[in-house]
């Protein structure tokens, strides 16, 4: 796709899709404008820099009517499930505003990401307000085109996240009979691929097309599937009745999906969705389909703590502990008077025969249970001490460490810092990472999370009390 000079309005830009598809459009020189609610939130994406940002809610006329200026294509990525009780009124006035505003802006085309579901049958609020969503934004005279995808098979997607979590915990998944209803899942990768395909081709526009992969399963089989490639066996206890509620409940409870859109999603599952027109392959042709177990293993490369989007980047400085991407994840920052490469200084010093400046005998106990030994593939790549407990994974001089654990345990484990200077303060942010493999990876995070927190809370401390004595000394 040759350089454009059309601007583009992302909406929904701190969630999933626009995620991805931010730094296709950035590939293809495209220009872009980010817009959403809490701006602040996109600071930590690496295309970050590269984008406009509009602040704003499509609840919000004025604010759309400022951020549509001057644009040609619009994508309309917006859900309001997190909001709770009435999301439905609020998803419809939210398009009625986007299409007006759009209309008085003098935008040429609108792009819309929906649900896929028999509008004709009985289905969800959320399945149900997806695709009337669509319609209200077809009511205005801006060409529409909608894709509606059921679940998306990719690492971050919540669709694809419940799958991943659910099948990692449960040995024998309990789950409701409708559990054995159909889906047709699609790649991350192809959805992305029918939303940059629309950008150029005009012949979809004022069209709904349904998208969907090679395969059609049921919510079971797709369980089963991730199951067999990550190696499990996987057995299923069907339930004749689970209220939704606490369905939900779990769900938010042992997944990344909070609950509130969990209970949107799962009344969604009882009902199929399959592509049932294919008019999708006849106007994109180029689109070349993915199976699901290849998005499964594609997503399972994902499992690295430099190829995940780092959503809970905010700057804020508060602790964030959240379920993301396959990870457990604790992050913290702070504030440090001393200059960036001073604390760098510091972490590079730690461990081996300078030990831990925090809790170092419970390092050592910590050892005694195994240690593996690193793989070492580079001289990039080399042991982080005599012990062996770490090795040096990345690393950007004065600016950021990642070490990789090498401490036995069912699943792998790093940390990672970064400093940086944000308003003249040197900021100093850790940030431990662990995918738990099955069960006993589960259980080692949540036995072993008050031992992490008193240890990741102490060894921020300590890194920032000694760059501060290290920067007086100097």
């Amino acid at each position: 796709m040759p350089k454009s000079s059309k601007l583009i309005l992302i909406t929904g830009a701190t969630g999933y899709i626009a995620s991805r598809l931010i730094p296709q459009l950035i590939e293809r020189e495209c220009r872009i404008r980010a817009f959403a609610r809490h701006p602040q939130r996109l600071r930590s994406r690496s295309w970050f820099s590269q984008v406009e940002i509009a602040a704003g809610d499509v609840m919000a006329p004025a604010s759309l009517l400022t951020a549509l200026q001057g644009v040609h294509t619009a994508y309309y990525l917006v859900h309001n499930m997190a909001s709770g009780h009435g999301y439905t009124e609020r998803e419809l006035e939210g398009a009625r505003n986007f299409a007006r505003a759009a209309e008085t802006a003098g935008v040429q085309h609108i792009i819309y990401l929906g649900g896929l579901a028999d509008p004709e049958q009985h289905i969800a609020p959320h399945m149900r307000s997806r695709i009337e969503t669509g319609a209200t934004l077809r009511q205005g005279k801006v060409p529409v085109t909608e894709f509606r995808a059921g679940v998306i098979a990719g690492s971050g997607s919540i669709s694809f996240e419940m799958i991943r979590f659910m099948t990692e915990l449960f040995p024998v998944i309990p789950a409701p009979v409708w559990i054995k209803n159909r889906t047709q899942p699609i790649s991350t990768r192809n959805v992305i691929d029918y939303l940059l395909a629309a950008l150029e081709n005009r012949d979809g526009q004022d069209q709904v097309f349904e998208i969907g992969g090679p395969q059609v399963a049921t919510y079971q089989e797709l369980m089963l599937r991730y199951a067999q490639v990550r190696g499990y066996k996987r057995r299923f206890l069907l339930l004749p009745y689970v209220p939704v509620w606490f369905m939900a409940f779990g769900i938010g409870l042992t997944t990344p999906v909070p609950g509130s859109i969990a209970y949107a999603l799962v009344g969604g599952l009882s009902s199929d969705s399959v592509v049932m027109h294919n008019d999708a392959s006849r106007v994109y042709p180029g689109v070349k389909l993915i199976d699901f177990e290849t998005a499964t293993k594609e997503a399972l490369t994902h499992l690295h703590p430099l190829r995940i989007e780092h959503v809970w980047e905010g700057g804020n400085g508060r602790v964030e502990t959240l379920k993301h991407e396959g990870f457990f994840i604790d992050h913290r920052e702070m504030a440090v008077d001393a200059a960036p490469e001073t604390v760098f200084d510091v972490l590079e010093n730690m461990g081996g025969r300078n030990g831990w400046p925090f809790a170092d005998g419970l390092w050592k106990l910590r050892g005694l249970f195994g240690v593996r030994r690193p793989v070492v593939g580079s001289d990039q790549v080399k042991p982080f001490d005599s012990r062996k407990y770490y090795h040096i994974d990345s690393l950007e001089p004065d600016r950021m460490l990642l070490l990789h654990s090498q401490l036995k345990a069912p699943g792998e484990g790093w940390v990672q810092w970064r400093v940086d200077v944000r308003e003249g303060q040197t900021r100093l942010t850790q940030t431990a990472y662990f995918t738990p493999r099955g069960l006993a990876g589960f259980l080692y995070w949540y036995l072993l999370h008050p031992f992490h927190v008193f240890v990741f809370r102490g060894l921020l401390k300590a890194i920032a009390r000694d760059s501060v004595v290290k920067s007086q000394r100097k």
